[in-house]
């Protein structure tokens, strides 16, 4: 019982506390309605019994007779005006209830600007995710206590994106997006559903929701946006010097340099990144004696070894010095 009371009387902040609202007052009301309507009959059934000791002079209805009488009406009237006020009631609270689950009355523009926003693509039977910094988990993950907010589209065909547990559903149509919200408070993990009939692995096409605590969440979003090099020789040794490495993202502004002195016993560990990708990453001798590297594409979270090779000049030299070496 006490609940139920909170539930009713606590601030909404979730789809689940909405629906959850709304199932509660719907039960409340179908059983108060059902408690009084079946009391009224068994007392009129009562009240109104054959007890066999009717006078003589008592004008009884006979079976299949039409009653007579009522007073006018005034209980039909009263019953049917209750009933509509009851109903309309119900409509008006409900729908403004379903407004709040379309357009969180606390969020603004702003507000969801600010907030966690991912995009949700189905495609292949799967569901596939991208934060807007970039990272692309291969289950969702976001914070408990937090908005949520999900742009769903498809890259295939029609399918559905549906949380059951957390009353979340929207459609996945190709060249559109469905936009709507959610906030888990409970942490645990949670079945990703598609529930448009989309083709012969559509009971296959599910995913994970994972809740977890604020922190954890900032931890694993650092360890996504987080890109490690190391640099060896053809012999698998550290090289520490003779070299510097750029990171340039392919989407944004964002171009830096490292020098050979910043890398660690020629390893080196960039966290700082605001976006997960794509990079074009470009290793370049700075005393010409290796060959330059060049990735494209490079996603973090990683963690690459680059061998560097000596290019033509500088290994002609040493085959050169060691064959004076074996002359002498």
């Amino acid at each position: 019982m006490n609940t139920i009371i909170n539930l009713l009387t606590t601030p909404m902040q979730t789809r689940v506390d909405v629906f959850d609202r709304i199932f509660l007052v719907f039960l409340g009301l179908g059983a108060l309605v059902g408690i009084v309507v079946i009391t009224y009959t068994l007392y009129n059934a009562y009240k109104y019994r054959d007890t066999g000791d009717a006078g003589d002079d008592e004008d009884l209805p006979s079976v299949g007779e039409l009653p007579t009488g009522g007073k006018g009406g005034k209980k039909l009237f009263l019953s049917f005006g209750i009933s509509a006020i009851i109903v309309i009631s119900l409509v008006i609270w409900t729908y403004g209830m379903l407004l709040y689950v379309e357009d969180p009355a606390d969020e603004g523009e702003s507000a969801q600007e600010e907030a966690l926003n991912v995009e949700v693509v189905g495609d292949g039977f799967a569901w596939s995710y991208e934060y807007e910094n970039g990272v692309e988990p291969s289950n969702l993950r976001v914070p408990a206590g937090e908005r949520v907010w999900v742009q769903v589209t498809s890259g295939d065909v029609w399918h559905a994106f549906g949380i059951p547990e957390q009353r979340v559903k929207a459609d996945a149509i190709p060249g559109e997006y469905d936009e709507t919200w959610f906030q888990a408070d409970e942490t645990g993990q949670y079945e990703i559903q598609c529930y448009e009939l989309c083709g012969e692995y559509h009971t296959s096409m599910v995913s994970t929701l994972e809740v977890v605590e604020p922190d954890e969440f900032d931890q694993w979003m650092d360890d996504q946006l987080t890109m490690s090099f190391t640099m060896e020789d053809q012999n698998e040794s550290r090289v520490t010097d003779g070299y510097e490495l750029t990171l340039d993202h392919q989407e944004t502004n964002f171009n830096e340099t490292y020098t050979a002195d910043e890398f660690e016993n020629g390893s080196i560990t960039i966290d700082e990144l605001e976006h997960a990708g794509p990079y074009n990453v470009t290793v370049t001798p700075t005393d010409g004696q290796f060959e330059p590297i060049e990735e494209t594409d490079v996603k973090s979270p990683t963690d690459d070894t680059f061998t560097l090779e000596m290019n033509e000049t500088e290994s002609n030299a040493n085959e050169s010095d060691a064959n004076d070496g074996g002359e002498n």
